[in-house]
């Protein structure tokens, strides 16, 4: 499932950086490996982006691992450490409320892949080769 693509109008600036601060200390925190579980401590884990509710309550964070490697075991293991996340998050940030986090699998990067083999395919260069001239 795909996510849905936002314009500039439907994302304030204020959401856009409180998700960036917590894309930051997310990330922080598993590059450190501050979070006491043998799955993360074993995957180098990449936090591509995270959105923020308009009432800054909730925040869906995409995560990849990288390499592309045992994806749900790294979601499961975020998940069930997603108590210590949000507590380190509140903590630092020093928001009002504290967020919600759901941890994601992000598929931008199959969606682009997905994409690159539908261009290269040598109907797709033909036709596009007579759409050139």
């Amino acid at each position: 499932m795909a996510r849905q693509q936002s314009t500039p109008e439907t994302r304030s600036v204020r959401l856009l950086k409180v998700g960036e601060q917590v894309r930051h200390v997310i990330s922080e925190l598993l590059t450190r490996q501050q979070v006491h579980d043998e799955v993360l401590t074993a995957h180098s884990v990449s936090v591509t982006e995270v959105r923020m509710s308009p009432d800054l309550r909730l925040a869906k964070v995409y995560v990849k691992p990288l390499l592309g490697s045992e994806e749900e075991e790294v979601l499961q293991a975020l998940r069930r450490n997603t108590a210590f996340f949000q507590r380190e998050v509140a903590q630092r940030l020093k928001l009002k409320y504290a967020a919600k986090i759901q941890f994601r699998a992000d598929e931008s990067f199959d969606e682009a892949g997905r994409i690159e083999r539908l261009l290269s395919d040598p109907r797709v260069a033909r036709d596009l080769e007579d759409g050139g001239d």
